[in-house]
């Protein structure tokens, strides 16, 4: 005897509000301190990405060497990426060669406010019904 299983079909909710589907357009400011015991701090704006830059940002990490089918990761090529393409501007004004060459204290403040690829990854997990 053969046995079929029906889950009963729900239906979705469609979305009302557009907007929610889209990056931010504004940039979102961050106070980076600039030392541990100092009471000064950069100010740095960041912009969301769209689906589109993160894949692109993933892109730039991903070295592929087609003739040798090998792949490297490069997160410095990400970070490069990540500054040239989501900081839009400082407080001082710091070019993205200025970024890059930030102390490891500030530096690492600032790769906790750019947008994290990576993170994007993990929604792939979650599949659409």
């Amino acid at each position: 005897m053969l046995v079929l299983k029906v889950d009963k079909i729900m239906e979705k909710k469609i979305i009302t509000d557009r907007t929610v589907l889209f990056a931010l357009t504004e940039p979102t400011l961050h106070h980076i301190k600039v030392a541990p015991e100092s009471d000064e701090y950069l100010k740095v704006w960041v912009k969301e990405p769209t689906w589109l830059e993160v894949d692109k940002a993933m892109n730039s990490v991903m070295q592929i060497d087609a003739k040798n089918q090998d792949m490297k990761l490069d997160i410095n090529a990400m970070f490069r990426f990540m500054v040239e393409n989501f900081v839009v501007k400082t407080e001082p004004s710091l070019s993205a060669i200025d970024i890059l060459r930030l102390t490891p204290y500030v530096g690492n403040q600032l790769k906790e406010v750019l947008p994290n690829p990576f993170e994007s990854l993990s929604g792939d997990e979650e599949k659409n019904d």
